[in-house]
This record gives structure tokens, sequence and C-alpha cells, in this order.
């Protein structure tokens, strides 16, 4: 061979073992992609991340359902958002939905705010409450006339707060509002077109 050659061969050789090793030698090991609909299907997960206890961390969930023994409570869905605490492994309870069938009228709230046009519901910045169209509840299969959307956010519970001496950590009332409010929208919404029950 030409020596003029050799430093080229030298280097193509090189090349090729980093391209073989490259594809032998394993990547690191990459996470699964975080669930995008959180909730059974009530929420995003942009949305579920809205409500915060101020000390921020990754959101994740805890899901079950219970089936009734008839049909008139045949509806029993419950969602604990928790979000990852910084220093540890470790995950807190943020805040809780439950989407069940009744037989009584949810009503109103005294001191809460409307969720808007075309939602029949309230919010508080602790709690918050959302009924689903009418034919909801045959599309999820009872045979109550509601199917009611309940929020419970702990870390905006004066009373709760004053406990656990956590004043520091709680969210404006306003944004907690707000927030609750478009937590509930989302999930009347997702939940009417999952079960084609939409007004």
């Amino acid at each position: 061979m030409d020596k003029k050659w050799l430093p080229l061969t030298i280097t193509l050789g090189v090349a090729g073992v980093a391209v073989v090793a490259a594809s032998v030698w394993p990547d690191d090991k990459k996470e699964p992609p975080l669930p995008q609909s959180l909730c059974h299907g009530a929420l995003s997960r942009e949305t579920a991340g809205l409500i915060d206890d101020g000390q921020g961390g990754e959101v994740s969930t805890e899901e079950w359902e219970s089936k009734g023994k008839s049909t008139d409570y045949a509806v029993f869905q419950a969602c604990h958002v928790l979000r990852a605490d910084a220093d540890d492994d470790h995950a807190r309870g943020v805040y809780k939905l439950v989407i069940e069938d009744t037989r009584s009228d949810p009503g109103s709230k005294k001191d809460a705010v409307p969720l808007g046009t075309g939602f029949t519901g309230w919010a508080l910045p602790e709690r918050a409450r959302v009924t689903l169209p009418a034919g909801c509840a045959a599309g999820m299969g009872s045979t109550a006339p509601y199917i009611t959307v309940s929020l419970d956010v702990p870390s905006q519970d004066e009373d709760s707060v004053a406990w656990q001496k956590a004043e520091k950590n709680r969210v404006d009332p306003d944004t907690a509002l707000r927030n609750n409010a478009t937590v509930m929208r989302e999930v009347a919404t997702r939940l009417a077109e999952r079960y084609d029950c939409a007004d």
C-alpha cells in the first residue's frame, strides 16, 4: 500500500470500529414517557399540574374505581394527584378527584363561584364540584340521575393549613380558585366527550 494512503486507512478503520461499538454498546436507560391522560381520562397532565401546594414536583396519580352492587349506584372512581418531593423518592398527596353517581341534586355552595356558561358546578379555593350532562350517567352504566365530580384540595383548606402549620406553602386564594375552576371545566368536558354525552 502506498504510504500516503496509510493515515486515511487508519482513520477509516478507527471510525468503523467506533460505529460498530456505538451500535453494540447499550444507550443510557431511558425512562418511559409520562402518561398524558390522568384520573381515568378526566385530566390532561398539563391541567392536572395547575393545582399545586406551593412546593412543586413532578405530577403522578393513584387511581382506583369500585363498581356498585346495584345499577343505582354503579359509578365510583377516585384519583389522588401526587407531587414528587425534591429531597427523596416519596410523593405527597396534593388533591383528590372523586367521580360518582348520586340521586340527590348536588346544588350550589355558599360563597362559591360558578364554573361558567355550559357547566353546572362551583369552585372554592379548597374544593369544587361539577355535575356532568344528563346523559352521562347512562353512558357510564348508572341509572342514577346525576354524575358528579368532586375536588378536594387540603393545602388550601384554612383549618387543615392551620393544623399543619403550612401557611407559607398556601397558594394565593384567587389563583387557587381559578385553577380549581379550570380543572373542573376540563374534567366535565373530557368525560362528556369520552362517554359521548355532551349537551
